[in-house]
């Protein structure tokens, strides 16, 4: 897949994408897209019908996020340069706005339950790696 600034976000079958939290030891996404133009980020999750475990959005920049016109709520996991967790807002429902979190310079967008699940926290270190499979 291709981000619409032409950055390659994740090719299926060959080479993808995951984010892995280093301090749990648990991967939180293995299909990541990542979105670094103004339209991908604006458009997020718009569209979606759901928002499978496994999969995740990786938004940059970005310091706040909205759910309007998602029907599904979703975690929301603020990060800082270094992909450290600044901030976890858990099962964002739809039509709302996140707060600004102005220490975060991205946003990783997960599946509702997902941080909770996985005993991700403020302060764990995040990692993107490639996968081949």
């Amino acid at each position: 897949m291709v981000c619409e600034d032409n950055t390659s976000a994740m090719v299926k079958g060959d080479v993808a994408m995951e984010v892995y939290n280093i301090t749990q030891g648990v991967v939180l996404a293995k299909e990541v897209e990542i979105c670094f133009s103004f339209w991908k980020r604006l458009k997020g999750l718009l569209g979606r019908r759901s928002f499978s475990v496994g999969e995740g959005l990786l938004l940059k920049p970005c310091k706040s996020v909205h759910s309007y016109f998602v029907g599904f709520p979703f975690d929301v996991v603020f990060l800082n340069e270094d992909m450290e967790i600044v901030h976890i807002m858990e099962s964002m429902p739809p039509n709302r706005i996140s707060p600004i979190i102005w220490d975060a310079v991205s946003v990783l967008e997960l599946p509702a339950g997902i941080t909770r699940l996985s005993g991700s926290r403020v302060g764990d270190q995040l990692s993107l790696r490639t996968q081949f499979t």
